[in-house]
């Protein structure tokens, strides 16, 4: 069945091959990118010619976002898809960066999910139905040294990921994050750098980290059996075409780093913390279990939060201990 799709950040990279892979899959697909009339207007006018359709999105600019989904309602008359896919990479000595950087880097990455994901999210409501994408990484879930300000942002991702999953689930939305490891980009050329080198430079090897992890990467990627970038885009694909309840809340796409083992932990925990509160009914497949979500409410004692939620934290979560 065709789905109308929209790609954030789809200029290059990940979101090029997603949108190319999705057109040629049958499904309408709109790319976003900023300014694509100028600087952009080469990848624009490619994706065209491949049966993508563009639009001006900044996922950095609240009216940007508002104005770029409604033209693509007013194209397509829904919203099935919302893959979130713009990101700014961060690499370097964490005291060597600028506040300012952290701000344009958690602005894109954290920020502008939430933007893209209000924008559509009440198209989808009203449709009952939907899926949103959130492109993330493994950094989110295990941290590599001087990748501190980047992790943040993906580390951040995992948290509105999880928590609109929830929130969304009685109307029929699904939300599914998608942890990417090493793979070759254009991410690795434009990549945040600290703007202050003459402090990074007072970590002597330390500093030199980045540049030496990013080399064994080029050499990686160089190799036979090199990690291939259009594993992304066929992963997004099968998500797509997943019929709903049968998508994962969460994969690894390439090698883990053992995010693969944090994520197995956590489920069982993270499920047990939903149920303590008493809100187990929206960890469950999105619109299948509205009805029973509806009975939770009802159930709730007059301040509207479940009446036995006290009991189960208790259970659930283990007794609260005091910091000495």
């Amino acid at each position: 069945m065709s789905k109308t799709v929209l790609i954030t950040g789809a200029g290059a990279g990940f979101g090029r091959d997603a949108a190319v892979t999705l057109a040629n899959a049958g499904h309408t697909v709109f790319a976003s990118m900023r300014d694509p009339r100028g600087r952009g207007r080469d990848q624009a006018e490619a994706l065209r010619q491949q049966g993508v359709e563009v639009v001006e999105i900044d996922v950095a600019d609240d009216a940007s976002v508002e104005s770029g989904v409604k033209a693509v309602f007013a194209r397509a008359g829904r919203i099935d898809v919302l893959v979130n896919n713009a990101s700014i990479a961060a690499a370097g000595v964490t005291e060597a960066f600028t506040s300012d950087q952290a701000k344009i880097v958690l602005d894109t990455n954290v920020v502008g999910v939430l933007r893209a994901s209000c924008a559509v999210l009440p198209i989808m409501r009203a449709q009952r139905e939907g899926l949103i994408v959130n492109i993330g990484s493994i950094l989110g879930r295990v941290t590599f040294p001087l990748f501190g300000i980047y992790g943040a942002s993906k580390f951040a991702v995992e948290a509105i990921t999880d928590s609109l999953r929830y929130e969304v689930s009685p109307f029929g939305v699904e939300v599914v994050l998608v942890q990417l490891s090493e793979y070759p980009t254009p991410m690795y050329a434009s990549i945040q750098q600290p703007a202050n080198p003459a402090r990074a430079a007072t970590y002597g090897e330390i500093g030199e980290f980045p540049g030496k992890m990013f080399e064994r990467f080029m050499g990686m990627f160089a190799a036979l059996d090199a990690p291939g970038p259009h594993d992304v885009a066929t992963e997004v694909a099968e998500l797509v075409a997943a019929p709903r309840g049968g998508r994962p809340p969460r994969l690894v796409v390439g090698r883990g780093f053992g995010a693969d083992a944090v994520n197995e932990a956590v489920e069982p925990i993270q499920r047990r913390v939903i149920e303590g509160l008493g809100l187990g009914a929206l960890a469950l497949s999105p619109a299948r279990d509205a009805a029973r979500w509806q009975g939770e409410l009802r159930s709730s004692s007059a301040d509207g939060f479940p009446s036995r939620i006290a009991g189960k934290c208790v259970t659930a979560v283990g007794p609260v201990r005091r910091a000495h």
